[in-house]
Parts: C-alpha cells; structure tokens; sequence
C-alpha cells in the first residue's frame, strides 16, 4: 500500500447517519420558527458543528442558541441515532481489509462530538478497528475545514500528512484533509462530483468497495 496511514471521516463514510441527524436538527429548528427543507438544511449543515452556524441560527430563530437546546439536540439526535444508524455499504469489510493491510494504522478524524462518534462506531460494531484513534474536532483548536483533526490524527499514528489517505464525504472535510496535506479520497454515492474534483480531491468514488484498489 501506497500509504501509511488512513484515516476516515466517519458521517457519510462509515455510517449511514447524515439523514437521521438532518431530520432531527431540522424538526428541532422548525419547532423555533425556521422553516427549512431537507434539503436545505443539508446543504447548510453538512460537514459543520451546529455551533458554527450559531449566527445564523439566532438570526433566523430570532432566538439565542443555548446550552441547554444544544444538549436537548445532542440528546434527541443520539436517540434516534440507537435506533435507526446503520453503517454505509461494505464499510465493515473495508474497514477490516485496511487494518490488516496497515497493521492497524487507521484512524477515526471526525468533525463530529466524541460521544457521538464512539456511539456510532459501536452501534456498527466498528469501534474495535478505531479504539484509541479517534479524534474529535470539537477537541481541536479548530474543527474542519481546519486541518487540525487531521493533522492530529496523522501525528497520533506517527504518519507524515503527506504519506496518508483521507476519506471524506463532504467538501468540508475534503478541505481540510487537503489543508493537512494529505492525499484525499471523495466518497460521492449520490449527486454531483464535480465541486470535490475542483478542490483538487485524488479521486472520487461511488462505491466504498473501490476504495482498497483505490489505496493500492
């Protein structure tokens, strides 16, 4: 393998939970008098903390963005994330085949709260392969688009940025993966490709089975 480390973003790319999390966060935003469609509230929030967006949140709302609605959030978001996540297609057996191949240079750079993160990863029975390399943007001087996650991720493994592959879903994540220094891996299974090829993204993929062929 090309590479001597990999390190996956984990919404979008290891687990299935962008729509759930959307769902939740758009009811909730609803019930404070701004109206969003999914799609809507996708392209608003993909990729950030719901914190970065705290401004516009507060101008829309006519509201401000307290402690207590952000934990009301986090608490509904992860009740619904035990019932409903399940992990993105051939992301257990991928995951599984880079361990081996990188005797367990892999790490979790998610944007994402810790809680939420090591929820998921157990809810998919994928923590194992990540346990002591998971890394949260909510514990960085800055989250993505920053590179410091993975920065933090690459160092953690003793990996120069320049010698890892970043897996991301999102342009967000994708810019701070190339702000790392790090080669980039788009997985795009829906919709346009063309703003990550833009960015100057390796590759962009369909399918989470090409990956490995990818890394090769």
């Amino acid at each position: 393998m090309r590479f001597e480390a990999v390190l996956f973003d984990c919404d979008g790319v290891l687990v299935d939970s962008e729509p759930i999390v959307n769902r939740v966060l758009r009811n909730m935003l609803v019930e404070r008098g701004w109206a969003l469609s999914e799609a809507e509230c996708m392209r608003i929030f993909l990729g950030k903390m719901v914190r970065d967006e705290r401004a516009r949140i507060e101008r829309e709302t006519g509201q401000p963005l307290t402690e207590e609605w952000l934990a009301a959030f986090r608490m509904q978001r992860n009740a619904a994330l035990e019932r409903e996540l399940e992990i993105v297609r051939h992301a257990r057996e991928v995951v599984h085949a880079v361990h081996e191949r990188l005797d367990g240079r892999i790490a979790c750079a998610s944007g994402a709260d810790r809680q939420k993160v090591e929820l998921q990863l157990r809810k998919v029975g994928l923590h194992d392969y990540f346990a002591g390399r998971i890394f949260s943007g909510h514990e960085m001087p800055r989250s993505k688009p920053h590179p410091d996650v993975y920065l933090a991720a690459a160092a953690a493994l003793d990996a120069a940025p320049r010698r890892c592959a970043v897996v991301e879903d999102s342009l967000i994540g994708a810019t701070a993966g190339l702000a790392a220094g790090a080669t980039v891996l788009a997985y795009v299974p829906h919709g346009d490709t063309t703003p990550f090829e833009r960015a100057g993204v390796a590759a962009v993929f369909r399918d989470m089975a090409q990956l490995p062929a990818l890394l090769a």
